[in-house]
């Protein structure tokens, strides 16, 4: 097992807990879909996340990272997106800390984010240059801090992705590879937490 799985498996503990707390019932929806997302998303099921139940017709997305901006505008852009992150094989990433406040607007909040990235990813902007490394196993773990604020629509549909990164936090490892979790094993690790039932 690796000595990430506990962590990455409970990454929305705290959220969990935070939920316990609301009484506001499209408060609540949002922060359970922004939970869902973050499953699916991880494990490759980025196509159920975009679904019309879930998110808005014409999602954008605003990435913020390494002095780089990108913009997504539209499901086509956002859709691409996630094909890159999936065929570079980066989609394994996870929030070890979050602090997040929910409004009828969205959300926000600061997190510390975990990714498994491949080595040409690891320029000032991991999204600046999506793509696979040469040796499959050349995997680094990137640590950062991100602040996130995320709107939604009156029936609690994701309106875009704002993501802001703390530069100076920005830290690389190179994992044990016994350690780095692949895409598949992230997949079965979380399609039960995709599947609980929360109150």
């Amino acid at each position: 097992m690796s000595r990430y799985e506990q962590e990455f498996v409970t990454m929305f503990a705290g959220l969990e807990k935070q939920l316990e707390n609301i009484e506001n019932p499209h408060h609540r929806a949002i922060l359970k879909n922004y939970r869902r997302h973050g499953l699916l998303e991880v494990s490759g099921r980025y196509r159920e996340l975009l679904a019309p139940d879930m998110t808005v017709e014409h999602p954008r997305y605003r990435l913020h990272e390494g002095g780089q901006s990108i913009v997504l505008d539209g499901m086509a852009q956002v859709t691409s997106f996630y094909e890159s992150l999936a065929a570079a094989n980066a989609l394994v990433m996870w929030v070890v800390d979050q602090d997040i406040a929910v409004n009828d607007h969205g959300f926000s909040g600061e997190v510390v984010f975990n990714e498994f990235v491949p080595a040409p990813m690891l320029g000032e902007s991991a999204f600046g240059d999506i793509r696979v490394g040469d040796d499959p196993n050349e995997i680094y773990l990137l640590t950062r801090t991100l602040a996130f604020v995320w709107p939604y629509d009156e029936r609690a549909r994701l309106i875009g992705e704002h993501v802001y990164e703390d530069a100076a936090s920005r830290e690389i490892s190179e994992p044990d590879p016994a350690d780095v979790i692949t895409a598949e094993r992230a997949a079965q690790l979380l399609a039960p937490e995709i599947e609980k039932a929360l109150p």
